[in-house]
């Protein structure tokens, strides 16, 4: 990848976009020109911040209220932008939530849904818009692990491995579509002070201090303005010096730390 990324007269697709990273996103790239598609359950949200970005900013802004959990929603949610004449050329797949405590605790259901929405709906929305996006040319892709992907986390099982997939597949799908210009990142935060640990439920699986939304979104737009934008990146310098000690360490240590450190 040896241009400079483009915004103005693009489209993004934000999933997750009422709060938070998807919110900050939103904000974000608005503010360097791209339309914004933006797509969550809560559709009030939604329409505040839509109206915000127009005035400030004079672009178009789409809001969807769709639950994504479900097979096949990449698909439907692509063609339903196809009908309004939306073409995607960078898509932020931040829609997900974590779950925690021991596994034998938790509800089924939920970590069902976990799985479903975490995985399962970002690999379906990521086919779903990988063609018209390497076809542009103009954007990116972005896909939002976390930390908690670099190592096993007791405590957080499920959430840890959900995030170690998007990881892996984002790395992957970087070395597939190596020679399209399209940037393809793995955003990995850390503790964020977001509403992603009311949804939790306690700060209790916090591991270092909490970053606002608006450092982290920072970390990626400037991995993204890179001539060559790296195929993941941590937001953090503490939350860099613990995921390359995850990756280096001997995985009994490193799983220990882990779990020592969720409460």
């Amino acid at each position: 990848m040896t241009k400079t990324m483009t915004y103005t007269q693009t489209t993004a697709l934000i999933t997750g976009a009422s709060s938070g990273l998807g919110a900050e996103f939103a904000t974000r790239f608005a503010a360097r020109g791209a339309n914004l598609v933006l797509v969550a359950r809560r559709i009030d949200r939604l329409e505040d911040l839509a109206r915000e970005l127009r005035t400030a900013h004079g672009i178009s802004v789409t809001t969807l209220s769709k639950d994504l959990s479900h097979p096949g929603a990449g698909a439907e949610l692509r063609d339903e932008l196809a009908g309004r004449g939306i073409s995607i050329d960078t898509l932020i797949n931040n829609a997900g939530f974590a779950t925690s405590g021991p596994l034998v605790e938790e509800d089924p259901a939920v970590i069902a849904s976990e799985i479903a929405l975490n995985v399962a709906t970002l690999v379906d929305i990521t086919r779903a818009f990988l063609p018209e996006m390497l076809a542009s040319g103009q954007g990116a892709l972005i896909n939002v692990a976390s930390t908690a992907g670099f190592q096993p986390v007791p405590g957080m099982a499920v959430y840890g491995a959900t995030k170690a997939f998007v990881l892996s597949f984002t790395e992957a799908l970087a070395y597939e579509t190596k020679a399209a210009d399209l940037r393809v990142l793995a955003l990995c935060p850390g503790a964020t002070r977001t509403e992603f640990f009311d949804v939790l439920g306690s700060e209790d699986a916090a591991v270092g201090r909490l970053q606002s939304a608006s450092a982290v979104i920072t970390t990626a737009l400037r991995a993204l303005d890179r001539r060559k934008t790296p195929v993941s990146v941590v937001s953090g310098v503490g939350n860099r010096v613990l995921a390359a000690a995850a990756q280096r360490l001997p995985r009994p240590i490193s799983l220990a730390m882990a779990g020592s450190a969720v409460k």
